[in-house]
């Protein structure tokens, strides 16, 4: 049965739950129809571009989410290592300890790759750099902070997916709580 559903924004988190369990390509109307309870008039009343209209405003919507809850904190806390942990902090309840998976990861890896190649890239690039300069501030030495900072924002992806391939939401959070205390460790 068909929901009524008043606004375009109260879509969006259901598209991203039906894309980060289908990818795009598997993302088919019916699924995407089933994950939203609403037709296709609906859907396409709200999206008409489509799933690919579909797909960049969900990623839109992610990335506007790390904008304001990681990435602002890493650029604009006075002190740092505050700014660190409210990352860590609020990454591991984004990504629910674990039990959620990265939609832009999703993206990343699946034949959808080239199609959403830049905001990806820039997703990405966004967080290592808003991580590296808040290493900069703590100490760190630039090369060591950019090293540093692409291997955090690797292992919290990576520790998604052994989290998910495991089915172990500890295996998420204890490697946030090492990468954190490497962090901070300084």
């Amino acid at each position: 049965m068909a929901r009524v559903i008043a606004e375009r924004e109260d879509v969006i988190p259901m598209l991203a739950e039906v894309f980060r369990t289908y990818g795009f390509e598997g993302a088919s109307l019916a699924r995407i129809s089933e994950g939203t309870k609403l037709g296709k008039g609906s859907i396409y009343h709200f999206f008409p571009g489509g799933k690919e209209e579909m797909a960049e405003v969900v990623l839109a919507q992610v990335d506007e989410w790390f904008q304001r809850n990681v990435f602002e904190s890493l650029n604009e806390r006075a002190d740092p290592a505050e700014g660190i942990t409210a990352m860590f902090d609020d990454v591991g309840r984004y990504f629910m300890s674990g039990r959620r998976v990265c939609l832009v990861g999703v993206f990343a890896l699946g034949n959808e790759r080239d199609r959403f190649a830049t905001r990806v890239r820039d997703y990405f690039s966004a967080w290592i750099d808003a991580l590296s300069a808040a290493l900069v501030r703590a100490g760190r030495k630039p090369k060591e902070a950019k090293a540093l900072a692409e291997e955090v924002v690797g292992g919290i992806q990576g520790a998604l997916v052994l989290a998910r391939a495991f089915d172990r939401t500890d295996v998420f959070t204890e490697t946030l709580d090492r990468l954190r205390e490497r962090l901070l460790a300084n």
